[in-house]
């Protein structure tokens, strides 16, 4: 595990540019250059040289950011600007008691027996039987048994685990049909524990995902955006992803999955829907194509549709003002569309839209792909 120490050069490799104040949803908002990279890389540069320590003011700048990566794709440097924060992150978090306290909630003895209890109570649910001998029967896909099948391992991430709406969507539309969806039992992703500074759990979660990644798929499938962009950074190198030695190029999303099966669905009644990308979605290509299959649907954009919704976790509850601000900003943008719908690939910022929708009377309704495709009537 690096230390910040070890990130020195390039931290002097910022050329205090600026031009990351051009991208920062924050900097926008407030003016701040301590929300931006290069005001971070000056306080961090103190502290590696003894002129300053890494005390609680510092944190709360290192706290004040989105993870959107915005910065590090628009840096010319291209300095991994969330791996130095997380590692500041850590070293800060691991000495404070607050810190400790957090790390013990994140630990596999308390949240990964939490997440294990959920997984338990809803697969001896009588209903999720009951739901998935329905989905079985409902594919009208059907393809020969003797058919060569696409292998998914299907990355469910924590949001699935608790309220399975997305697998028991996946079971209705490709059981019976040339796609095979593959369960295991993975941990989280392990984006919350680099947002807190926890480096060994994630560590942890990482190790224990990569070892279930260690088998016969074609795809690693996620309905996250976010867990599939976690997952795609558990290593540096796209080649050395899994023991199997599979890259970037062995992910697809749900939302690509559906649009390269060319799935047709039918809605009841004419509905206008907008959508709002995720800043972890690298691609949202497939968005336009699932429309286009989509009878009674009429997509309207809204304005700067690929901003950042302003929730990250827990950034909406250290700096709430902030994020509020952000969501709202957001959620008046797909409000002015007059879509009946906004549409999202992403669990966290499903709750960034609504929480920027909080008080306002007639908004459309906030769902995730596979929760607005499940509306269809006929698919």
């Amino acid at each position: 595990m690096k230390k910040l120490e070890d990130f020195k050069e390039e931290i002097n490799k910022c050329s205090k540019c600026g031009l990351c104040q051009s991208v920062c949803p924050i900097y926008k908002l407030t003016g701040n250059d301590c929300a931006v990279s290069r005001g971070k890389f000056v306080m961090l540069d103190g502290v590696l040289k003894g002129d300053l320590k890494l005390n609680k003011n510092i944190n709360k700048y290192l706290d004040l950011c989105l993870k959107c990566d915005k910065c590090s794709n628009f840096c010319p440097s291209s300095i991994d600007v969330c791996k130095i924060l997380e590692t500041a992150k850590y070293e800060y978090e691991k000495k404070s008691l607050l810190g400790k306290f957090i790390f013990f909630l994140e630990s596999k003895y308390v949240f990964g027996n939490l997440l294990k209890l959920f997984k338990t109570m809803k697969n001896s649910h009588p209903l999720r039987a009951w739901k998935q001998l329905f989905a079985s029967g409902a594919s009208n896909r059907d393809v020969g048994a003797g058919e060569n099948k696409l292998k998914l391992l299907y990355f469910k991430g924590c949001v699935n685990n608790i309220f399975p709406q997305t697998d028991e969507f996946l079971h209705k539309l490709f059981d019976n049909s040339n796609v095979e969806i593959i369960e295991k039992d993975f941990d989280c992703c392990g984006l919350p524990f680099l947002s807190s500074g926890n480096l060994e759990r994630f560590e942890e979660v990482k190790k224990h995902n990569l070892e279930l990644m260690d088998c016969d798929f074609d795809y690693i499938l996620t309905d996250c955006a976010s867990c599939e962009s976690t997952l795609k950074g558990y290593n540096p190198s796209p080649c050395t992803l899994s023991p199997l030695g599979r890259g970037e190029e062995n992910f697809i999303s749900l939302g690509e999955l559906i649009a390269n099966q060319n799935i047709k669905f039918k809605f009841e009644k004419p509905i206008k829907v907008t959508f709002h990308k995720p800043c972890h979605l690298e691609n949202d290509n497939f968005w336009l194509k699932i429309i286009e299959n989509c009878e009674n649907v009429e997509y309207v954009e809204m304005k700067d549709y690929d901003e950042c919704c302003g929730f990250s976790g827990e950034f909406a509850i250290k700096n709430h003002k902030i994020s509020m601000q952000i969501s709202k900003q957001k959620a008046q943008n797909a409000i002015n569309t007059g879509a009946d719908y906004v549409v999202t690939t992403c669990p966290a910022c499903v709750l960034g839209l609504k929480q920027g929708m909080l008080g306002i009377k007639k908004t459309p309704k906030v769902l995730s792909l596979s929760d607005f495709l499940n509306l269809a009537i006929n698919v």
